[in-house]
This record gives structure tokens, sequence and C-alpha cells, in this order.
């Protein structure tokens, strides 16, 4: 069998959801997800599983103890070790017919453009703000759909802004909004993302299905997409709390 019928053989369970056509755009995109970790690993998972072409895996941090409670590539013989590498070699694993570049570097404002370049989709698997603010106006400056997702605890959301939608930062109303990213703006950014924040385990895997699957109605058409000012939110805590609200 040759590798192409491999891959599609891969699919073979989804192919009853999406055309050939619609499946092909999803091998020929290139998707970056920034942060490897909780919500991230999860996202990464599933993109390769579904059967994205490229990723591009970016986490400046290694493993730790703390991480085993919910980080989907994490395990007691990977603390220590570069989270990026780690979630590369695990997509090979799952997926050969993946592409996949990672990089173990903080994203800010001198590399952004390197790291989200080219990309079909990027992927906020994030923990702070300030990281956030200076990869969603990048991916606004190339019109990239970026998606976004963040957890607390039991609560979790996700939506998907465009370059036609309210942006990141007027939707959460950011006192970074309409300023120049100055030493002062980030300081000021970095004052309210301070802190651990707590985290059930199947939070941010939830999250990061989810932001699979946006990744996914994005690139082949299907479905409905969760765009800004529209935000999908949830208590895992309380099942009545899932759904749609508007910000």
């Amino acid at each position: 069998m040759t590798t192409d019928n491999k891959y599609w053989e891969i699919m073979t369970r989804q192919m009853n959801i999406v055309e050939k056509s619609e499946q092909e755009k999803f091998k020929n995109s290139r998707i970056t997800v920034i942060g490897c970790g909780g919500i991230g690993g999860q996202t990464i998972e599933m993109l390769a599983r579904m059967g994205v072409g490229e990723l591009v895996l970016v986490d400046e941090d290694v493993f730790d103890w703390t991480n085993l409670n919910r980080q989907t590539f994490a395990t007691v013989n990977d603390i220590g070790l570069e989270k990026s590498e780690v979630a590369k070699q695990k997509v090979e694993s799952i997926n050969p017919y993946v592409k996949v570049i990672n990089f173990t570097k903080h994203v800010d404002l001198t590399n952004v453009d390197e790291l989200i370049g080219n990309s079909d989709i990027v992927i906020d698997a994030l923990d702070n703000i300030t990281t956030r603010v200076i990869v969603s106006r990048k991916a606004r400056e190339y019109k990239i759909p970026f998606i976004h997702g963040a957890i607390h605890g039991t609560l979790g959301q996700v939506t998907v802004f465009l370059s036609n939608t309210k942006s990141y930062e007027e939707m959460f109303n950011l006192p970074s909004l309409g300023k120049e990213l100055s030493d002062e703006t980030l300081s000021e950014l970095k004052g309210i993302s301070s802190g651990t924040p707590p985290a059930l385990g199947p939070a941010p895997n939830m999250i990061g299905c989810l932001e699979a699957t946006e990744a996914f109605k994005i690139i082949t058409g299907i479905g409905k997409v969760t765009v800004a000012p529209k935000i999908l939110t949830f208590d895992l805590l309380n099942f009545e709390s899932f759904g749609i609200e508007e910000l």
C-alpha cells in the first residue's frame, strides 16, 4: 500500500463526515500552535489524528511534575524534556504523514513573524495575556484566523478572531487596545496575567479538542465556526452552563 493510501486509511472513520476534497484542504494546511502543554497538547494530538498537513509547534518550557494532572504529552519519562520536542515526537508516532517543525523559544515582538508567518491558522494554547496580544495582533495583520482558548479551574472558553471581527484586545477590553506595544504597555499586560491559574485535568483537554475542531471547520468549510464576538463557554462542574455567549 502506498504512503498516500496509508494516510487515507488513517482518515477512514471521518470520511463519511467530510468530502475527500475537503479533507485534502486539511491535508495541505499549515497550522501553528503556540503552547504545547495542557491546551496545546490535546490540540496538537487532535490535529494530527484528523490529518493536518503541517504543524508548527512553539513552547519555551520543559515538562515538570505539576504537568502530569492534565498535559496529554507529559509522562514521568518526559520530566525535564522540552515540550515542543516531545510534542513533535508524539505527533510523528501518531501520524507520520504530518510535517512537524518545532521551536523551543519564548514568543516576543522580535520573532513572532518567523513563528506564525505562512500559517493558515494560529492557535492560542497560551497561559498569559501578554503573548496572546502579541500573537493575535500579528495574526490579524497577516489576516490569519486566530483561535483563542483559555481555562481557569473548571471554566473554559473558545472563540475565533478573524481580520474583520472584533480583535482579541477589543473583545476583552484590554488596556493595550489602540496602544503601541511599548515596554510600559507590555508591563501593564503582564500585571493582569500574573500568577498560576488552577486547572482540573479535563478542562484544558476539552479546550484543545474544541480548538482543533474550529481549525478543522475553518479549513474544510464544514460546520459553523464560533466567530467573535460569539464565544463558547463552559463550567465542568455545571453542564447546564455550556453555551454560546456574545461579548
